[in-house]
């Protein structure tokens, strides 16, 4: 259906371009053929019959190619919007929203300036298209490169608003409002938490761990967390793109398979900034546990008391146990810092430190362990060739 509009579109554009085309030619026609009949006036727009006849040739000759060039027209502009939409999928939509913003005012700026050069001889009728390009493109250019810049100054009213409401609600908070936040944590206090924080929802390794059962109680995701996740999701970094959405997607695989209750709390702190800070004092409110892999997370916490459970500590606890004199097989695969040393990996990633090792350069050799350093960071094996 849509083809057979653009086609009747396409058909009746060219027989109306086709008859004023060959309305121009009505001079040239009374020219050559000198009759009486051509110059009689029709009456119609004050057109003569002359002027009627080429208007008609003309709209009967471009509705026929019309008809004939419009099934290739279509295609063309169906191509063209699949590109289109493709280009538009890769950009984000903040960027195509800023870039709008951009040309409406590239257009504003190029249609005053071009108004003081119109009348310039010859070159005044141009001056105005020339501006509109030039002035379109930079406003495209520039509000995209310094989009954040721009919508931190526009954020600056409704932050201060933000704080002036905030700071009446402190001197002066309701005693509805009051009942309701000791009854809210009141309720939280009474389960048994797990929150967990940003790095180990985007690890992925939390979503195993509650499916086999070793943690127990309720998972508790606050709404600050997850606005964050958004915020690296919606990033126009790719990378940051891609992990945000994986967080999404093992949240969701943990609310589905996992045998754990999993809870979204609105409670939020306006007066901290920092997303760590923020869980360290819903877990003291709640008496609960952080659950994570960042390092300085867990020393921050430790500090002010609260416990945490950290999945890289429980990853290196059950790591198989090697003895000095065991023996084992293992690849060099480059050098190690002291000279001769060699350093190969275990398949979880355990680095092994082999002395003399240098020489078996991309060699699987057999070494016999001579100790094992255990660190916050993870494991460490010293081993020699067998």
């Amino acid at each position: 259906m849509l083809d057979k509009i653009l086609s009747f579109l396409i058909t009746l554009f060219l027989a109306i371009a086709g008859g004023a085309l060959f309305h121009l030619a009505t001079p040239w026609l009374t020219d050559y053929i000198s009759t009486e009949v051509l110059y009689m006036d029709m009456g119609l727009f004050r057109l003569t019959v002359a002027s009627l006849l080429c208007i008609l040739v003309g709209a009967a000759v471009g509705g026929i190619i019309g008809y004939f060039v419009s099934s290739y027209f279509i295609r063309q502009l169906k191509r063209f919007s699949v590109w289109v939409e493709t280009q538009m999928s890769k950009t984000p939509l903040h960027d195509v929203i800023a870039g709008a913003i951009g040309l409406a005012i590239g257009l504003s700026i190029a249609n005053l300036i071009s108004y003081s050069f119109a009348k310039i001889p010859v070159v005044g009728d141009y001056i105005p298209v020339v501006f509109s390009i030039v002035l379109g493109y930079l406003g495209i250019h520039i509000t995209i490169k310094k989009r954040k810049e721009l919508t931190a100054l526009f954020d600056v009213i409704p932050k201060t608003l933000k704080e002036v409401v905030r700071s009446r609600e402190k001197v002066k908070p309701s005693v509805e409002a009051v009942a309701t936040m000791k009854e809210a944590n009141s309720s939280l206090q009474s389960a048994d938490y797990k929150l967990l924080d940003t790095s180990v929802i985007i690890d992925g390794r939390i979503a195993d761990i509650c499916e086999t059962g070793f943690v127990e109680g309720t998972l508790l995701l606050p709404v600050f967390v997850l606005e964050e996740l958004q915020h690296i999701a919606d990033s126009a970094d790719i990378l940051k793109r891609t992990r945000g959405r994986r967080g999404l997607d093992i949240l969701q695989k943990i609310r589905s398979t996992s045998k754990l209750k999993v809870e979204v709390t609105n409670v939020d702190f306006d007066d901290v900034a920092e997303v760590d800070s923020k869980l360290v004092r819903l877990a003291q409110q709640v008496k609960g546990k952080i659950i994570t892999n960042d390092y300085n997370l867990n020393k921050v916490a430790q500090l002010r008391d609260v416990a945490v459970l950290n999945i890289n500590e429980l990853s290196n606890a059950v790591k198989p146990v090697v003895i000095p004199g065991e023996s084992m097989q293992a690849t060099i695969v480059k050098e190690g810092k002291e000279p001769g040393q060699g350093v190969a990996y275990l398949d979880d990633g355990t680095m092994i430190v082999i002395e003399n090792g240098r020489r078996h350069l991309n060699k699987t050799i057999q070494v016999e362990v001579t100790s094992a350093l255990q660190t916050a960071a993870g494991r460490m094996i010293f081993a020699k060739p067998a």
